[in-house]
């Protein structure tokens, strides 16, 4: 065979011939049969070998060359010393992104976790080569003295900080700028003439010269000096740096927004249906500007009509325009406390595309047919033109469904009718809900109020009403719809979706679960019915939120993608997202899918997994930030606090210590390992708690603590506690021998080597009860369990006499073999 006759045979013969075609006017081969080729010769091959097989042109080597460097900074080949091409797995390297640690070292996250399911460790030395983010290819080198696979640097394939954010420091003459992205332990090096004056503890951002190597500290330049640390929304500031959130509109996004007419025009109206007559309404938070939805509902026959209108952005931002790559970047808004990042400029966000009430603006419509049972019998997508007729807010529609304000009803007697209709159709749907088996965690979600200074007055709890729960309702059925829409109509899009626990999870969960007397049904594939059948068996118990955050933390990470899988927490076939186009873009792709199949056409975009892999990123960007924007916000609130004393629920149990959460001021903080006692503490990570190997004193997730405020660290947003003493818990509900309402025995507070402890303030009843009976003795162990050792002190009869009533009390609730043990703790 000839070589000409070889390379026309494998270009011709590409399996990813078609896509490359709809995707470029002028198709090159795919990165699927480069690999292919590759793997076929068995060599390494130049890239002049690789144009001669594949039959590249001289025109579109350069095209094609910079496909080859895509393909090698994602780590499908690497070069030799020769320059040649070769795949990674031939020469046993692993490609994937580097995950840096505070403590200075840190792991390598492989690409592919079917080939190399586990992070693989990077010591310290090999992490000064590297910054957190940046993409990397390493060789094993054996394992760490955990057993963790530990790997080598071999080469770093995409540097990921162009820029960073810090803060300056001068030492010996000489400036650096430490990192505020505390995973980055590598300072800056900053020379004296591109540190624009910045002064010692001001926080810059920095744009990086020169990158670490084995004969060089990184180095840049400061390109712009925030400010001061405690300035009033500096800590905004900082993490959209440090995250790398896009926060200034590009000037040609901006003008193509503001170039719009400030109303829609009747030329606007061609091809839609006239809704405005029709009582929709927005119904929203107090502070809310931006109005996606309208909802409206009437009698139909046996049942219901239910419409929700969402904006239609997708007439103003059209695909490949400046705004929608800027929309794309984004990828949603961004919600700080007292400061939003839209992902739209505001001209769209709360204008043009918020559903204000009283002026035109163009929608899509999900009109539904309900049933008596609440479940969507008929539904149908339309383009429309509709006028709101109120902005109403949740907690007014609660007190108006209530009938708890005379006043208020009166002023909106005329949309009194409205909304009963909606709550009818809510009460349906929430029948149905419950037959379907979602699951529903409850959760405290807590509001900053601030003062006139910016900074927190107080911490208080969201109080989820009605209101809620009926936007939801109606904002989940449009979902559903699109979804089906989108798949009875083969139209490719992104899913959202939700997969059920992993068969590790599962498994620590069974284990869990089983010391309390309770199975997770399904089998290796349990369904969200399943989960929902154990909540409603531990949703009466004094240890139900332990349990639940057990449960919840068995699931996996909700994400968007064009593979429809399902969506396990709703307990959904198919679940799309599609009610907010204004601060979500992948809302913004469905509506685009929708209309293309309203219209008889087809929406394609270039490439919908990478999309879906991009806007799970941005969500997850966002989460990040605003996470550390509320902790340090939260720090400063509890620097005045230093050495109170509160009450408080273990939120998580680490190696290292445990996470407390504190009553009244709905703050988290660490109890380090250290303060539990003079005792060696070992993690089991499978039940959540951690025990003393000595003394057999256990902290368990969602045990009641007392603590002390002992330091409160504004630079890494941390706040340390010491351990005042234990408040006690219940037994659990479902032991024999205890009452349902009283705790089987009730043990002494453990003093852990502390001199004194308080009892529990502002706990709950069930807490409050046990704290104040905590003083008494406990019951003496029954005869039967005496002679059984329990399994966490077994062997320890030296440090018999020693126990608190505490433990003694742990003994005798271990009687029965297989039943729930009754912790006192």
């Amino acid at each position: 065979m000839s070589t000409r006759k070889t390379k026309k045979s494998l270009r011709a013969n590409d399996p990813q011939a078609k896509r490359e075609a709809e995707l470029y006017q002028t198709p090159l081969p795919s990165r699927e049969l480069v690999l292919q080729l590759l793997s076929d010769q068995g060599v390494p091959l130049s890239a002049e070998q690789i144009y001669v097989l594949l039959d590249i042109s001289p025109d579109e080597r350069d095209i094609f060359n910079r496909r080859l460097g895509a393909m090698e900074r994602d780590g499908q080949l690497m070069r030799n010393r020769k320059g040649a091409f070769c795949l990674p797995d031939k020469i046993h390297l692993i490609a994937g992104t580097v995950f840096g640690h505070t403590d200075g070292y840190g792991f390598l996250v492989p690409d592919d976790k079917t080939k190399s399911p586990e992070d693989i460790f990077l010591g310290p030395k090999e992490m000064t080569l590297v910054m957190h983010g940046d993409r990397a290819m390493v060789r094993l080198a054996g394992v760490d003295r955990k057993g963790r696979p530990e790997g080598k640097l071999v080469e770093v394939l995409e540097r990921a900080n162009k820029t960073l954010v810090g803060r300056v420091i001068r030492a010996q003459g000489v400036t650096i700028v430490a990192a505020e992205d505390k995973r980055i332990s590598q300072d800056i090096v900053i020379p004296y003439h591109l540190d624009m004056d910045a002064q010692v503890g001001q926080i810059v951002t920095i744009e990086l010269t020169e990158y670490p190597s084995s004969h060089s500290m990184p180095m840049g330049k400061v390109v712009e000096i925030l400010g001061n640390y405690a300035d009033s929304g500096m800590e905004i500031e900082i993490a959209l740096r440090k995250h790398h959130l896009p926060h200034q509109f590009n000037p040609a996004a901006l003008k193509q927004a503001e170039d719009f007419p400030k109303t829609v025009q009747t030329k606007d109206y061609k091809g839609r249906k006239d809704l405005r007559a029709l009582p929709l309404i927005t119904i929203d938070g107090e502070t809310a500007r931006d109005f996606d939805d309208a909802v409206f509902a009437e009698p139909q026959g046996k049942g219901w009509r239910l419409v929700v209108a969402i904006a239609d952005v997708s007439f103003y931002v059209q695909p490949g325009d400046a705004l929608d790559k800027e929309a794309y970047d984004r990828g949603n808004s961004v919600y700080f406390p007292r400061r939003v990042i839209p992902m739209l400029p505001e001209a769209l966000s709360n204008g043009l595309c918020s559903l204000n009430p009283d002026v035109e603006r163009l929608c899509m419509v999900c009109d539904m047919q309900v049933d008596g049972q609440g479940v969507v019998k008929q539904y149908q997508f339309y383009p429309s033109v509709m006028l709101s007729k109120a902005r109403m807010t949740y907690t007014k529609v609660a007190a108006l469904l209530q009938g708890e304000d005379a006043a208020l009803s009166e002023e909106y007697a005329w949309l009194l009718p409205h909304l009963q209709n909606l709550n009818s159709v809510f009460r349906l749907m929430l029948t149905q809900r419950e037959k379907r088996g979602a699951v529903e965690f409850e959760s405290v979600k807590t509001m900053m109020v601030f003062n006139d200074n910016g900074k927190i007055d107080k911490i208080v709890p969201v109080v989820r009403n009605d209101a809620h729960k009926l936007i939801e309702e109606c904002m989940l059925a449009a979902n559903v719809c699109a979804a089906d829409f989108l798949l009875k109509n083969e139209q490719t899009c992104l899913f959202r979706i939700h997969e059920g626990p992993t068969p590790e999870k599962l498994e620590a969960l069974r284990l869990f679960m089983g010391e309390f007397g309770f199975g997770v049904g399904g089998g290796e594939s349990p369904r969200a019915k399943d989960y929902a059948k154990l909540m409603q068996r531990i949703k009466s118990r004094p240890d139900a939120q332990l349990l639940q955050t057990v449960m919840l933390r068995s699931m996996q990470q909700a994400v968007y993608s064009p593979d429809n899988v399902g969506h396990f927490g709703l307990a959904y076939e198919a679940y799309t997202h599609f009610t907010s186009p204004i601060r979500r873009y992948p809302d913004l792709l469905v509506h685009r899918a929708i209309k293309a199949v309203v219209e008889g056409k087809r929406y394609q975009a270039k490439d919908w997994h990478q999309l879906g892999v991009h806007c799970s990123m941005t969500e997850r960007r966002a989460d990040d930030a605003t996470r550390d924007v509320t902790n340090w916000l939260k720090c400063f609130y509890m620097q005045d606090k230093v050495g109170e004393v509160f009450s408080g629920t273990v939120a998580g149990v680490t190696s290292f210590g445990l996470f407390v959460a504190l009553d009244e001021v709905y703050v988290e903080g660490l109890l380090h390992v250290t303060d539990l006692g003079n005792d060696y503490f070992i993690h089991d990570k499978a039940r959540h708690e951690m025990v003393g190997e000595r003394t057999g004193v256990r902290y368990r997730l969602g045990d009641r603590l007392t603590v002390k405020v002992v330091r409160v660290d504004l630079e890494t947003s941390r706040i340390d506690f010491t351990l005042v003493g234990a408040v006690e818990a219940p037994a659990d509900a479902e032991n024999d021998d205890a009452g349902d309402d009283e705790p089987q025995s009730v043990s002494k507070k453990v003093r852990v080597s502390r001199p004194g402890s308080a009892t529990a303030k502002a706990a709950p009843t069930a807490w409050a009860r046990s704290a104040t009976t905590a003083t008494k003795p406990a019951a003496p162990a029954s005869k039967s369990s005496r002679g059984k050792p329990a399994s966490a002190s077994a062997g320890k009869a030296a440090a018999g006499k020693s126990r608190s009533a505490k433990d003694k009390g742990r003994h005798s609730a271990q009687k029965n073999k297989g039943k729930p043990k009754a912790k006192a703790r």
